[in-house]
């Protein structure tokens, strides 16, 4: 895409999402504000480092949900050669591992789709002076998130086949180890995920984004 005529002061915006109704609003939106300008829209993460390295925007709107390289991946990759690159995460995600990764990968702020768009706007302006923009129920969550204790792999492992109705015996089979060995997973799963009980541990991971029911 070719660059837009750029303004002495203009925010200069990159967007990324996969879906082209949610870029061309996005792209309305900013475009009408007399202080920005989109320079480069992208709708894989891919494209996102390839045009970030192009177009050096001020700001880069980016989705975690997009094929060929994922929001965090692309946030990675763009900071790897830009450690002060600004990029905000955009998404109809919230869950506590989504809000986690993208804030380690790099990202000064984290919006849902849903927000109102002076909440937009105001996020882009934050972001572009060098302050970070996350709500304060996302940054519970965060705060959440970095002080409970990490599940291992082998324990989100565990967790996969419970939610797929494998019982101990089965999961024990499945992954070759004996059963004493997951019912003391499941006791660490059940601490540091603070539940009582296999479909309470479900449930919160996923809305923990650790697994996908």
């Amino acid at each position: 895409m070719a660059a837009k005529p750029s303004g002495v002061d203009k925010i200069r915006v990159l967007i990324a999402d996969d879906h082209i109704t949610v870029l061309e609003g996005l792209a309305a939106i900013i475009s009408r504000q007399p202080d920005m300008e989109v320079v480069a829209e992208a709708s894989n993460g891919r494209q996102v480092v390839e045009l970030w390295q192009q177009y050096r925007p001020d700001v880069a709107l980016i989705d975690i949900r997009m094929p060929v390289l994922d929001g965090v991946a692309a946030i990675e990759e763009i900071r790897k050669n830009d450690a002060s690159a600004r990029l905000i995460v955009l998404t109809t995600f919230d869950t506590d591992n989504d809000l986690l990764n993208a804030v380690k990968a790099g990202a000064k702020g984290y919006l849902l789709k849903d927000s109102r768009r002076e909440e937009l706007l105001d996020c882009i302006r934050r972001v572009h002076r060098g302050e970070t923009c996350l709500p304060a129920s996302l940054v519970q969550k965060l705060a959440a998130s970095l002080s409970r204790e990490a599940l291992t792999s082998r324990e989100v492992e565990v967790l996969e086949y419970l939610a797929r109705g494998e019982s101990n015996k089965e999961i024990s089979a499945l992954l070759g180890i004996g059963e004493t060995t997951v019912k003391s997973h499941l006791r660490s799963i059940f601490r540091k995920l603070d539940v009582l009980s296999r479909t309470e541990a479900i449930a919160t991971a996923s809305r923990l984004g650790l697994i996908k029911l």
